[in-house]
């Protein structure tokens, strides 16, 4: 499997990678919507999917088909605080989507960026360059005047997505800061994500009273095919996009990994006004999902600006693996 040295990939692994990270991520979100408009815990969703991922990864090296290490206890302690925070960012943002509609959820995850850039001037990183603070106030402007025409507001939803976007940057400049995934292929860092957060996940799902309801309405899913298919789906989808979100970052760059990411937010934005339900068109929230879409199109424009006006190094971009 890949890893780390593959930064310098051929021009055609590079472009796979980063086509593949921007189907995987926009199906994911409409696929794990579908799951929770009939299974509403979204932890447990979660605690499968990383489960799936583990055992999948496990057996793969068993087999040999895979060439990922084995289980390092320094490693896993030095990952420990990642995937809590990784972990709690996704548990957050599937929470919310239960009261979301698509297209609002994108574009509160855009709000990502803003949030990095403030924790970045309180650690002493520095000041952003003047297009990068616009384009990211331009996207908050949006989230705003979008908020005001949403005829579906959900407090709860809204601040589930909050909250998840804090816990993603608590994530992205962890790792920043920490290296704590350097020197790790994609599929080692699949793997210790997902083995170091199923005891967390567990305990959430007993102590927020989901288990063992979940489990009960789950078996007494299992008589719908069309359940149990789009849940397998979102089970295998799960693997996928870690896999090419984190390929894609290896392959290529951090910085290809953020633009990938804000143009499928484009086609999600779009295509979650008709699929799935749950949007009441009004001209004030298309008005600014329109302006938080151009200030992450902007965004991405400025960030390649700056990456090019500096000397060629391997650098570290926080705002990479954003979803």
């Amino acid at each position: 499997m890949e890893n780390r040295s593959e930064a310098g990939a051929s021009p055609y692994k590079s472009l796979v990678a980063a086509v593949s990270y921007g189907i995987a991520s926009m199906a994911m979100v409409f696929i794990n919507k579908a799951v929770l408009m009939q299974y509403g815990h979204s932890m447990t969703l979660l605690t499968l999917q990383q489960s799936a991922t583990a055992l999948l990864i496990h057996f793969g090296r068993r087999t040999g088909y895979t060439r990922a290490r084995g289980v390092d206890m320094q490693t896993a302690k030095r990952l420990l605080p990642v995937s809590l925070f990784y972990n709690a960012n996704v548990a957050f943002a599937l929470a919310s989507l239960k009261g979301v509609n698509i297209p609002m959820y994108i574009a509160m995850k855009r709000l990502t960026p803003l949030a990095v850039l403030i924790a970045g001037i309180f650690s002493g990183k520095g000041k952003p360059t003047t297009q990068v603070t616009l384009s990211v106030l331009l996207i908050a402007a949006g989230v705003i005047i979008a908020a005001l025409g949403d005829f579906s507001f959900d407090l709860l939803g809204y601040g589930m997505a909050l909250t998840s976007v804090f816990f993603q940057t608590m994530y992205l400049v962890l790792v920043e800061r920490s290296g704590a995934e350097d020197g790790l292929s994609s599929v080692e860092i699949m793997f210790y994500n997902s083995f170091l957060s199923l005891p967390f996940l567990i305990f959430l799902i007993i102590i927020t009273g989901e288990f063992p309801n979940s489990l009960a309405l789950l078996f007494a899913k299992s008589n719908s095919l069309s359940f149990l298919v789009i849940l397998v789906i979102s089970l295998i989808m799960g693997i996928v996009l870690n896999f090419t979100m984190f390929l894609c970052t290896v392959v290529n760059s951090a910085l290809t990994t953020t633009i990938v990411g804000v143009l499928k937010g484009v086609g999600s934005t779009t295509l979650g006004f008709v699929l799935l339900g749950g949007v009441e068109v009004h001209a004030l929230n298309v008005t600014g999902l329109v302006i938080n879409t151009a200030g992450g199109l902007w965004y991405s424009y400025a960030k390649y600006q700056q990456k090019m006006s500096k000397p060629p190094k391997r650098i570290s971009d926080v705002e990479a693996r954003s979803k």
